[in-house]
């Protein structure tokens, strides 16, 4: 059997979420009806079900911009999609894949992958970032899909100094739910809260309003989170908490609480699926795959 690693991005809106559901759009239902249809396999073909295996599903309305999953499949079944093409199978694979499958996702590029990959357990790191329109930030419509609109001033201090409770090693129970014998103790790297500086299209020229178009994302407030990997609704959840404490409705003592007793209670919730993209998902080099992948499928525990 061939492995294939393919990398793609979607706009979450109109699904429900990543995972295969009976009935339900998703996005590995879609991908996986559209490998059926191209390489001519039936879908209930036990010898090669075409199954994808992904970096970190996403829930019912999150985007990619970076996703990364992995498919097992015959070499000759992979030859079906050359066709009359003048080039290889995998370059011939992604073109045809991206003209069937619907506009809301995108095939960026189709590869075998090296010895030892898997693009669940080999990945080192997954970055996530959330995006909000609070006050200090104009409204754009065009961005209503992928910008959760709060109307009201949050406090960009506090929510940072809350984010940075989260950097490290921890069990975050209070914000996720594992799953079955599983852990939500989980590495932070990264979590940090930004305003995109208020920026023209065209450099050097004004910025007073209606002067030049600005770039999309001026004045966002923007929360990017980097770990080695997400238990779910975990961003979600934790955004929502940082959210409350930069509204004034919780105080730092609150978020550390959260953070020191790793039990939910209904007060940390996840926020709205639909500010937050899945951006990037890094892998060790080739020759550490395989013993990466080996390592995180461990069940991790915090130290004594």
């Amino acid at each position: 059997m061939t492995r294939l690693r393919i990398d793609l991005a979607y706009d979450g809106g109109g699904f429900y979420g990543w995972a295969t559901q009976p009935g339900i759009r998703t996005v590995q239902g879609s991908v996986e009806a559209a490998l059926h249809r191209l390489l001519r396999v039936p879908e209930d073909d036990p010898d090669e079900p075409l199954r994808l295996v992904v970096a970190g599903r996403t829930d019912t309305g999150v985007h990619a911009a970076h996703q990364v999953c992995h498919l097992e499949l015959a070499e000759e079944t992979l030859a079906r999609a050359v066709g009359h093409m003048r080039t290889d199978a995998e370059t011939a694979l992604c073109h045809r894949l991206q003209r069937i499958l619907p506009a809301d996702i995108a095939v960026r590029r189709v590869r075998r992958a090296p010895e030892g990959f898997d693009a669940r357990f080999s990945a080192l790191e997954r970055t996530y970032v959330y995006r909000i329109a609070d006050r200090g930030a104009e409204v754009d419509p065009r961005l209503r899909g992928c910008v959760l609109h709060i109307d009201d001033d949050l406090d960009l201090e506090r929510m940072n100094a809350a984010a940075a409770m989260t950097v490290g090693l921890h069990d975050f129970g209070s914000f996720a739910t594992p799953n079955p014998g599983g852990t939500t103790i989980r590495e932070v790297k990264r979590a940090v809260w930004a305003r995109i500086p208020v920026s023209p299209l065209v450099p050097g020229a004004s910025a007073a309003p209606g002067a030049v178009v600005s770039t999309m994302e001026s004045g966002l407030l923007c929360f990017t989170i980097v770990a080695d990997a997400f238990a779910r609704n975990m961003v979600r959840s934790l955004v929502n908490a940082c959210v409350q404490v930069g509204l004034g409705k919780r105080d730092l003592d609150w978020f550390a609480g959260k953070m020191a007793v790793p039990r939910r209670e209904g007060s940390t919730g996840p926020i709205a699926p639909h500010g937050l993209t899945l951006e990037h998902v890094a892998y060790p080099a080739d020759a550490q795959l395989a013993s990466r992948a080996e390592a995180i499928r461990a069940k991790r525990t915090l130290p004594a």
